[in-house]
């Protein structure tokens, strides 16, 4: 198992949620490290979700993949850290 499929797993173990903004780092870094750059068009104006998901990973761009699974595995750590 690579260090970042382990992070996917650390991360479901987290006792305490982070919040929105982590959140979307999370989830913009998984992307980002696991399909490359954005695709696909950004969803309607009243999907806000789905718009921040959308724009957290489109700012991303052109980052390599392996530096965005290296960043997720740090935040993970980082997170866990925080509750010790």
């Amino acid at each position: 198992m690579t260090s970042f499929e382990q992070a996917q797993q650390d991360v479901k173990t987290l006792t305490r949620k982070p919040g929105n903004d982590v959140l979307l780092k999370l989830y913009a870094l998984y992307k980002q490290g696991s399909e490359g750059d954005v695709s696909g068009k950004r969803p309607s104006g009243f999907d806000f979700v789905g718009g921040a998901k959308y724009d957290a990973w489109a700012q991303l761009q052109g980052q390599a993949p392996e530096e965005a699974q290296q960043a997720y595995v740090e935040l993970v750590q980082g997170l866990i850290a925080q509750e010790q």
